[in-house]
């Protein structure tokens, strides 16, 4: 297939890029690729520090899958061995370091998600761990990498500077970290390195480094980090405003259809391949109604992690559940042991609560009911028989069964 001018490669390239260091390098680099056929390193490197990947990493994700239909490599890393540290990004203190436990468990899901987005091929995607070159260093090897960067240099980095300012404990090792992500792309001669805005200093880092070594310096692409449901915080697993690409499809839907108007421009951009002219169609209230904006959203992302049949079923059934006020065709069992039961057990017990606090809160928000019955005493004690619908905020349902 023939591929895009230039001109076009570049636009598509830097569509939804918050910036990029630099686009003229970029541009030299596609033409390079252009006459030579070499393809060009494109890095991406994800710590395993949690195990599910959502759609806040999918943005860069998916612009690596970009340069890979461009035909060019993805150099997927994951940083096992920076983990052990953790991104001291955003952080007002220091991470805790994880189990190699943990780490490897979570690496492992996360190359089996990342598959749902990138080319598998051997010709577009190189997988490698960190630890593989990163544990083989020598302390003089550390030595000679630290000296090819200042504490005033380190400092320039905006987490550091208000932590040193503040009085936080900074820990030494956490200046490594940036190094370390540096020395990634020495070992993996990378030509581009994407990130999140908060990796700015960490892939610059990596041009540094890699000019210290003789290399050509990488360019650095940097995406926006997509805001989460909330509409006000960064898309995170802790924060629970997130959308995992393992959700099922109801649930990615009704997730989706949750997001504030005012985010809808942002993930029609970084999320989908909808042109930009009719994004401005779709976000126009004048031209099209936000509820069916965000269902076209919706469909559209479903059906990238599964397929349009998938993603037109989750409509359907949202239309079934939340306009027309029916329970969902498909529940999940919850089984009980007995008929009667305290209704913090049995949300904790059931799994819609992952705690005694949460389940009060639950509660006192008016947010459980069961059969369409509020349940808003804390100590209810509730008659249960098989059958029954138990609802959990606006999109969890369940069945009970009565196994006692």
């Amino acid at each position: 297939m023939e591929k895009p001018d230039i001109n076009a490669q570049m636009q598509s390239l830097l569509r939804g890029a918050e910036r990029v260091y630099t686009a003229e390098e970029l541009e030299s680099r596609l033409k390079e690729f252009q006459s030579t056929g070499r393809q060009m390193r494109v890095k991406f490197g994800m710590d395993p520090t949690a195990p599910d990947i959502h759609l806040g990493h999918s943005v860069v994700l998916r612009k690596l899958r970009q340069f890979q239909d461009l035909g060019h490599k993805a150099v997927l890393i994951i940083g096992d061995y920076t983990a052990r540290i953790g991104d001291p990004t955003g952080q007002n203190t220091t991470r805790p370091i994880l189990s190699t436990e943990q780490i490897q468990a979570n690496a492992k899901t996360y190359f089996e998600q990342a598959g749902k987005i990138l080319d598998n091929t051997p010709k577009k995607l190189e997988v490698c761990y960190n630890s593989d070159f990163l544990a083989k260093l020598t302390f003089a090897d550390v030595l000679r990498l630290a000296g090819q960067m200042t504490v005033a240099r380190m400092l320039e980095r905006d987490t550091f500077a208000l932590r040193y300012k503040d009085g936080v404990p900074i820990g030494l090792h956490e200046f490594l970290y940036p190094l370390m992500q540096a020395y990634d792309s020495v070992c993996m001669q990378a030509d581009v390195e994407l990130g999140g805005s908060d990796q700015t200093f960490n892939c610059l880092c990596g041009r540094d480094i890699q000019r210290n070594s003789d290399q050509r310096p990488q360019v650095v692409m940097v995406m926006p980090i997509l805001v989460g449901l909330d509409g006000t915080q960064k898309m995170s697993k802790s924060k629970g405003n997130y959308v995992a690409i393992t959700d099922a499809p109801s649930d990615m839907f009704g997730k989706i259809m949750s997001i504030p108007d005012a985010l809808m421009s942002n993930y029609f951009t970084l999320l989908t391949d909808m042109s930009e002219s009719k994004i401005r169609d779709m976000v126009d209230p004048a031209k099209t109604h936000p509820r069916k904006a965000k269902a076209q959203l919706g469909r559209m992302i479903v059906t990238q992690y599964y397929d349009a049949q998938a993603g037109q079923a989750a409509s359907d059934e949202f239309d079934r559940v939340f306009a027309a006020k029916e329970n969902p065709t498909d529940m999940p069992e919850v089984p009980v042991s007995c008929d009667k039961m305290g209704i913090r057990e049995l949300l904790t017990s059931s799994g819609f609560a992952a705690s005694g606090g949460e389940a009060r809160r639950l509660i006192e928000q008016n947010a459980v009911t069961i059969d369409g019955e509020k349940v808003n005493k804390i100590d209810a004690v509730v008659e249960l028989r098989s059958g029954q619908v138990l609802r959990v905020g606006k999109r969890r349902f369940g069945k009970i069964v009565v196994k006692g």
